[in-house]
């Protein structure tokens, strides 16, 4: 085998390599065995829509990942990537042809549930199926933390940050349906600005280094409890005149969810627009992926998406790995909001 072969070869098999562990940050903190039905409403989960069971005009309705290889094989799949606070569907009132195989007592619908055009197996304001035949643009999709839609990066409204990979992004729309975040963003953009302008660059972000946000802001969570019930930060924020243009997605610093204020009328305000999870640091995609990563450790060695896909023939297999690639949150492994 000449040489220019065997390069190839190595760059496919470490490709390869890549997307299983892509694939495996996805998978790993789902149970591949068990449908997760008796644990309620999952924090968060691997998910899937079933095309063929309800298809277009059905009511949507997801599946977990067990349910997927067990109760779905060979059907048409949408993958949701993960979604919170949601309870597996399988065999409920939705499906009039199926049954579950692994958990069928179930009630006839999760109330609870909230379900988006993803269920449809469209994604963005654009309603474009991923992968799109149609669409020969190269571009990232990135999913929102709010509505965990995921979204081309060219129709944010703003040009994605590079090295954006430890950042969580918020779309326009929910910005706006949420606008006391902008608050937040103000001053978490501002520093950003003021630094690149004294060193003569230009700003293509909107996210400030997290020792500037530690400097305007994170002085206010040294105080105490008391303290905390008696100053909003909010509002202390809001009282500094330093506004952004209200338009376009927002990209946050991997500490920005330590800097909502959580005095009680904020907690109300956060419980009534049920945005409640930024206050809770386990509801990160980072940390879901973390939890997959302790998993796979406690198994000694047994990988649980090896085992996963063992279920599957060889295309569903390839299928499954390479359908990660592109489709991605914008947070990382190395992403600490206890940093």
């Amino acid at each position: 085998m000449c040489e220019e072969h065997t390069v190839s070869l190595v760059d496919v098999l470490e490709e390869d390599e890549e997307l299983e562990e892509e694939a495996s940050a996805v998978l790993a903190g789902s149970d591949s065995d068990h449908c997760s039905y008796p644990q309620g409403y999952v924090k968060r989960q691997a998910l899937y829509s079933c095309n063929t069971c309800t298809p277009k005009g059905a009511e949507a309705a997801g599946v977990c990942l067990a349910c997927s290889y067990k109760c779905h094989e060979g059907h048409d799949l949408f993958e949701l990537y993960t979604k919170r606070n949601f309870r597996c569907d399988c065999g409920n009132r939705k499906f009039t042809d199926l049954q579950c195989k692994l958990y069928p007592e179930k009630d006839d619908v999760n109330t609870l549930n909230k379900y988006s055009h993803n269920f449809s197996g469209v994604y963005c304001t654009c309603r474009r199926p991923y992968p799109d035949p149609d669409d020969q643009v190269e571009d990232e999709m990135i999913q929102c933390v709010l509505c965990e839609d995921w979204l081309h990066g060219r129709h944010l409204g703003r040009e994605v940050p590079e090295n954006n990979e430890s950042q969580e992004m918020i779309c326009e729309s929910c910005m706006n349906q949420n606008p006391f975040l902008w608050t937040y963003a103000d001053h978490l953009t501002g520093v950003v600005r003021q630094v690149k302008e004294e060193t003569g660059g230009r700003s293509n972000t909107d996210v400030a280094p997290e020792e500037q946000v530690d400097d305007v802001i994170k002085p206010s969570a040294k105080r105490t409890r008391e303290e905390a019930e008696l100053n909003c930060r909010l509002k202390e924020l809001q009282a500094v005149n330093q506004k952004r243009e209200r338009s376009g997605a927002v990209f946050w610093p991997s500490a920005w969810r330590s800097t909502l204020c959580s005095c009680n009328t904020c907690q109300e305000r956060l419980s009534g627009a049920q945005l409640s999870f930024l206050l809770d640091e386990s509801d990160t995609v980072v940390a879901y992926e973390r939890k997959g990563q302790n998993n796979e450790q406690n198994q000694q060695g047994h990988d649980p998406l090896m085992s996963a896909l063992d279920n599957l023939n060889r295309v569903q297999q390839l299928e499954i790995i390479h359908g990660t690639k592109g489709q991605r949150s914008t947070t990382a492994s190395n992403f600490d909001l206890q940093s």
